[in-house]
């Protein structure tokens, strides 16, 4: 029987129950209702008060506040994810797998912060201060002005942090904080809300920019309940492919600036280096083109990015054909070689197909539709494109090669890095930078392809 008060949360979605089961009734996962004390008895309720509805224009000038002043970190990729620097009073979640650098990219965050003047702190539930100083020291950081704190206790973590004035805080990580305020296990839904609640009032109310370190599940999401990705004020994904020194710093949600903005990082011996121009490090410019590689020119956030697409079609070995794919969709890719198949002829039915983005990079955007079927009939017809050449539309079930956003800022960020033909739609213009091969369908780009037909 059930004590009052008691509920049973789903561990894996959050959802309450007023009885045990075996399965949760929201998500269907087996096994995961842990039955919680609520803080308040059913019934306790806070006495009320009415709430007063406002117009919405201003109704005095002095209403018409300048936006707040952002917190320079001095590391610029991370500022350019956040919007041009960390908003005072705001609430940062931060996700990745393990090991691929978010403790060491936010301690290089407030170590760089606190060198200009910021004070910061940084409160570790996974490490002893020893360790932090240690990483510290070799990233060449140890004289930075950092109050480190090795903690995880809540109500501990805010009387201290309301004793002295931060400007930014670092929580890592959120799971295991733990509140007496609740009777679960740190990391239970429970808990994580909780604590992230807290955390997410003291910004406000102090006016602290407060970053938590979230974990996340084998399927790629942050752990815990998703609530926790509504309060906060900003989500970034730290993203990283295994052999790949490179790190992408990319934006989920932000309230003071655009999402999905990237920074990119290079792994080393003494922490994340910048990389100003993301460009010319996913690309290979040694040597000629190989069959089977088409240059993307896409769009991450604001900036444009120069990624290569590399595709290998081979006679298959068994009955089933393997189709692989690494950094792009593999219902994409499917699609894509139906409509080779249907609308131009190209026979990919029976032979293997392997696609994969260079450099580590995932591509999401319909744009790179035109370019990753470039590179596969580049590899089936053994013709390379152009040396010089960089591919970029969207191809349609029909066949059609449709317009893409931004295609002034794919061509001038090509023409930079010295690339003189594009590949692309029929209506598009080169601005008098490159010599344009518009196609209205994908038929026309394969003939082009297959007769190196570019002049």
């Amino acid at each position: 029987m059930a004590r009052d008060g008691a509920v049973y949360v789903c561990q894996s979605c959050g959802a309450a129950h007023a009885k045990w089961s075996g399965q949760c009734g929201a998500c269907g996962a087996w096994n995961t209702l842990v039955e919680e004390v609520s803080a308040r008895p059913p019934g306790a309720l806070a006495p009320s008060r009415a709430s007063k509805a406002r117009g919405l224009a201003f109704e005095t000038l002095e209403q018409q506040t300048p936006a707040p002043p952002r917190i320079s970190t001095g590391v610029a990729e991370f500022d350019r994810v956040c919007g041009g620097g960390v908003v005072p009073g705001s609430a940062i979640l931060l996700g990745g797998d393990p090991g691929v650098g978010k403790s060491t990219l936010l301690l290089q965050v407030a170590a760089s912060a606190a060198l200009r003047g910021a004070a910061c702190a940084y409160i570790s539930g996974e490490e002893a201060v020893e360790q932090i100083r240690a990483r510290a020291h070799r990233m060449g950081l140890a004289e930075a002005p950092v109050r480190l704190a090795a903690e995880t206790a809540l109500r501990e973590i805010l009387d201290g942090l309301k004793r002295e004035k931060f400007d930014l805080v670092v929580i890592d990580s959120i799971q295991t904080m733990w509140s007496d305020a609740h009777e679960a296990a740190p990391g239970s839904v429970t808990q994580v809300r909780a604590a992230a609640g807290e955390l997410v009032r003291l910004a406000k109310k102090r006016g602290v920019a407060v970053i938590l370190v979230g974990h996340v599940t084998k399927e790629g999401t942050i752990a815990g309940p998703r609530v926790i990705e509504h309060m906060v004020d900003a989500v970034l994904s730290f993203e990283g492919e295994r052999g790949y020194p490179f790190r992408v710093l990319r934006g989920a949600k932000n309230r003071f600036g655009a999402t999905d903005e990237i920074g990119v990082f290079e792994m080393s011996e003494a922490g994340l280096i910048e990389v100003s121009n993301p460009s010319a490090l996913f690309l290979n410019t040694a040597g000629e083109r190989a069959a089977g590689a088409a240059v993307f020119a896409g769009i991450e956030g604001s900036r444009p990015v120069l990624v290569e697409v590399q595709a290998l079609v081979a006679p298959s070995a068994y009955g089933t054909p393997r189709r692989a794919v690494v950094g792009w969709d593999s219902g994409r890719l499917a699609m894509v070689l139906a409509v080779l198949e249907a609308r131009c002829g190209l026979s990919l039915g029976n032979r293997d197909v392997y696609l994969n983005v260079a450099g580590g990079l995932r591509i999401s955007e319909p744009a790179a539709d035109l370019a990753a079927a470039a590179a596969l009939a580049s590899s089936a017809l053994d013709q390379a494109l152009p040396q010089d050449c960089v591919v970029f539309g969207e191809v349609s079930l029909s066949g059609d090669v449709r317009a893409v956003s931004r295609m002034d800022g794919r061509i001038k960020e090509a023409a930079k890095l010295g690339f003189r033909q594009v590949l692309g739609p029929a209506d598009l213009d080169g601005a008098g930078l490159m010599r344009v091969a518009g196609v209205a369908r994908l038929s026309e780009a394969i003939s082009r392809i297959g007769e190196a037909a570019w002049d």
